[in-house]
């Protein structure tokens, strides 16, 4: 996605730069900066509109924009993701467009599996996470329980998912034949 050029080797500069800040924020605060999505989504459209012909660039960015939005969007009510990973996501897929953000989400999902796993390790509380998404995949009517126990405050204080969704779209960006 990013080879070809020098022009195009920059934006994958600044892409990664701007996911990476993001990453930061979300391991030191559980937060990610408002101004860093918005740079992210509007270079991406930038970048979209400026590598595609006319018309075509920005329906391209924007359906990725829209896709990445689709993917995540429905955690957040259930205070499985905040907000910010919502965004964060949404705003790069912008530059994937929507076929690579389809992978992007895949990669980090895998990806987010890989960071609760160490989470749930590093705090000692396997045992409890696995209990937790037994729980889960046994029935959906439990989610409400499931919501009911875990705070979003205490939810966003363990797991960064900003980091996995962070990998997950630079690496669909950066290695975009790569396949499963």
């Amino acid at each position: 996605m990013f080879e070809g050029t020098s022009i195009r080797l920059l934006a994958g500069c600044a892409f990664t730069s701007l996911l990476v800040v993001a990453s930061v924020s979300d391991l030191r605060s559980r937060r990610i900066p408002n101004k860093v999505v918005a740079w992210l989504a509007v270079l991406g459209l930038v970048f979209s509109t400026t590598t595609l012909p006319g018309f075509r660039g920005l329906l391209f960015g924007l359906a990725g924009l829209g896709v990445g939005f689709a993917i995540w969007f429905p955690f957040y009510p259930l205070r499985l993701l905040g907000a910010g990973d919502v965004k964060l996501f949404a705003a790069a897929s912008a530059w994937l467009g929507p076929a690579l953000t389809f992978k992007a989400a895949l990669i980090a999902m895998i990806a987010g599996g890989v960071l609760a796993l160490v989470v749930l390790a590093l705090q000692r509380r396997l045992r409890e996470g696995a209990e937790q998404t037994a729980l889960l995949w046994t029935s959906w009517t439990r989610l409400r329980q499931f919501r009911a126990a875990v705070p979003v405050s205490q939810a966003s204080r363990q797991l960064p998912y900003g980091v996995a969704l962070a990998i997950g779209a630079a690496t669909a960006a950066w290695f975009p034949g790569l396949s499963f």
